[in-house]
């Protein structure tokens, strides 16, 4: 396995020269996307576009009971320590500094899970599971 570290901002430049890609997630939403570090969403736009396979790597724990349709659907913590860095911005413009966005589940092959391998619209299904096997053993 050939490994090597780049920065974010650089990814899709080399895009064309790997097989696919594997992300993990901080979380996995109903509709089978992800949520995860800021930059993911423009990974998988950017695989798609070159033709490249995506596969995120996650647990089931982090399946979570949200249905967010865009980015404006999940929510953002804004640091403004990050955007403290900004200085010399003109009059009326704010800095702003987000930490995760949202991967719909039309960028993604598959999903690595504990529970197995899933598609992502498999993942509604598996939540159903899962929560309905927790009002059943409470505690």
């Amino acid at each position: 396995v050939n490994l090597r570290i780049l920065r974010d901002s650089a990814a899709a430049a080399v895009i064309p020269e790997v097989d696919f890609l594997l992300l993990g997630a901080e979380g996995v939403v109903e509709t089978g996307g992800i949520i995860n570090k800021i930059g993911t969403f423009q990974l998988a736009l950017a695989a798609k576009a070159l033709g490249k396979l995506v596969y995120i790597a996650v647990e089931s724990y982090k399946f979570l009971r949200q249905y967010p349709l865009a980015q404006s659907d999940v929510a953002q913590p804004l640091h403004k320590q990050d955007t403290q860095l900004l200085t010399d911005l003109p009059p009326g413009v704010e800095a702003e500094s987000r930490y995760s966005d949202y991967t719909p589940p039309e960028f993604i092959t598959l999903l690595f899970t504990d529970l197995g391998i899933l598609t992502p619209s498999a993942v509604s299904d598996e939540l159903i599971k899962l929560y309905h096997q927790t009002l059943d053993n409470p505690g």
